[in-house]
């Protein structure tokens, strides 16, 4: 029953996520990544779709925001300096 309660949490937090508009792919690594924490996965979406549209390659800022714990100024000051 547990189990079974925490996958409905789930799925309600990846549908509230995908209502925000986030690709539902990115949503779920981002749900792995903070080990189904809906408020840092939401902070990891909102950064990356961010610093994406500043013009920075995905793959280097899902990198700096994991080792930056999704602290903006610090993440935003190691994808300059790449």
């Amino acid at each position: 029953v547990v189990v079974f309660l925490q996958f409905l949490s789930y799925l309600a937090a990846c549908d509230r996520l995908l209502k925000q508009g986030y690709e539902e792919a990115q949503v779920e690594e981002a749900m792995e990544m903070f080990q189904y924490s809906e408020k840092k996965a939401a902070e990891f979406l909102h950064l990356l779709a961010q610093f994406n549209d500043m013009g920075f390659q995905q793959n280097e800022i899902k990198e700096v925001l994991l080792l930056c714990g999704n602290q903006r100024e610090k993440a935003l000051e190691e994808l300059v300096m790449k």
